[in-house]
């Protein structure tokens, strides 16, 4: 079956979980942006005449005791709260041929200082990132977290890491200048660096450190519906509780019977102690081998029937994962940088897409939003709310970029209004507005184009 007619009889099967979860995530994160301006608005003295989510037609609505036009609109892809004053919901400029009193002019957006409005406008952006680190901080506070010590207990043969001199057993200190305190640090970093030589300071056993040089290969996959992605490896693995012994089709180039599980424990005894290599199934698409070099003493369940573990060949020299409980204040911290995190990868992805080092077929449309907000549905809870941050923090930093229309576009004419000392003239705006708005739409169809031809071919 196509990747489309996957994700057709997918979506068709669970339309409410997918269409519901889509829905809630857009329109949450849409009303937390534009409340961000809303509130903001009104506590520097703002009149706001409407807080719409979505645009085009009005479905249903009130309007509250202070004149205010509470909205649903026919199209949930984005929102707007228009200013007493304004002449449109993007704040493109104001009526010059309505005549306002004094106390009008006191709370019309336009004739707010520059720092005022651009308060305002900064605000949408701005409470997307807090709306995402308040998720993580929760999560954090009340879940904790698991981290995987940054050792590395398994070298690709032939890959980056080998050439590089990775052994097992290292211990990653930096890369590129940065602390590394968890394996999901050297994931992470590691993904987006597509041949990009690396610089890694790691520890050895016995306390000594070296400066290694491994550059990621390109690895492409697929989910299963058929979007692409394009990640980094340099072939390692990190600590894990072991690795199923029927998974090693071969030891030392010698290949095993994965059907006789105790000829495998029997060799693997053997040469316990010592580095050696095996293959695994589903490691590499080559059916490579890694250099391992497992610890007699962390293995003595092999010969222990009674043991969870008489299956399992264990790397790791020390426990592969400690459980993180957080305060308040620790909580925040660690949400502020994962959020920090998030953007920098952001920004490093769309540079590499812009520079040609990453495909373009990774921008998806709602689509894509659509299918991973269902499938982060099903999971649970605790993956929708991640997906939720992950989103808000994409929706805020693309508010920003300085495009006419969004956020950025309005904070840089802000800037040539602070240089020039006078606005950007009406028809200036106008003008930027026009080509801005041709931009989105384009960026827009190709976007959704994008995930459908994925799902097609």
């Amino acid at each position: 079956m196509s990747p489309f007619m996957d994700f057709f009889q997918i979506a068709l099967e669970n339309i409410w979980l997918y269409g519901a979860s889509f829905l809630f995530v857009l329109t949450l994160l849409v009303f937390i942006h534009e409340w961000g301006h809303f509130i903001v608005a009104r506590m520097c003295g703002v009149k706001v005449d409407v807080f719409s989510i979505g645009f085009g037609k009005e479905l249903w609505g009130f309007t509250s005791k202070t004149g205010m036009r509470w909205k649903f609109s026919l199209i949930p892809l984005g929102g707007y709260v228009k200013m007493f004053g304004d002449s449109d919901p993007a704040s493109a400029g104001h009526g010059d041929s309505v005549s306002y009193t004094e106390e009008e002019k006191k709370v019309a957006f336009f004739t707010q200082p520059l720092w005022k409005r651009s308060l305002i406008v900064f605000a949408g952006p701005a409470i997307n990132f807090l709306f995402a680190v308040l998720i993580f901080a929760l999560l954090f506070g009340i879940k904790g977290k698991y981290e995987n010590a940054p050792i590395i207990t398994a070298v690709q043969i032939g890959s980056s890491a080998d050439i590089a001199g990775f052994k097992p057993h290292d211990t990653v200190l930096e890369i590129n200048g940065r602390e590394v305190t968890q394996f999901n640090d050297i994931r992470r970093s590691v993904a987006m660096a597509l041949d990009t030589e690396m610089t890694f300071i790691v520890k050895r056993e016995g306390g000594e450190t070296f400066e290694l040089h491994p550059t990621p290969a390109r690895f492409s996959f697929e989910d299963r519906f058929g979007f692409k992605q394009e990640i980094g490896r340099i072939g390692i693995l990190g600590p894990s509780n072991g690795i199923a012994i029927d998974a090693i089709t071969a030891i030392d180039g010698e290949k095993t019977d994965t059907e006789n599980i105790e000829s495998i424990r029997s060799t693997l005894l053997s040469k316990i102690g010592d580095p050696f290599e095996i293959s695994l199934t589903g490691f590499t698409d080559e059916g490579g081998s890694v250099l391992v070099a497992p610890l007699l003493k962390k293995n003595e369940a092999l010969t222990d029937p009674e043991n969870p573990l008489y299956n399992a060949l264990v790397l790791v020299k020390e426990p592969p994962q400690k459980f993180v409980e957080f305060t308040l204040l620790g909580a925040v911290s660690e949400a502020t940088s994962e959020t920090w995190n998030s953007v920098r990868d952001s920004l490093g992805a769309l540079g590499q897409i812009v520079s040609g080092a990453r495909s373009p077929q990774e921008l998806g449309g709602v689509i894509r939003i659509g299918a991973v907000a269902g499938d982060m549905a099903q999971r649970g809870w605790i993956a929708l709310a991640v997906f939720t941050a992950l989103l808000s923090i994409n929706l805020g930093l693309i508010n920003l970029f300085p495009i006419p229309l969004l956020d950025g576009g309005h904070l840089a004419m802000y800037a040539v209004e602070a240089i020039k000392g006078k606005p950007v003239s009406d028809k200036a705006q106008e003008y930027a507005f026009r080509v801005g708005l041709t931009f989105l739409v384009f960026l827009m169809v190709f976007a959704n184009l994008n995930d459908i031809v994925q799902l097609i071919l």
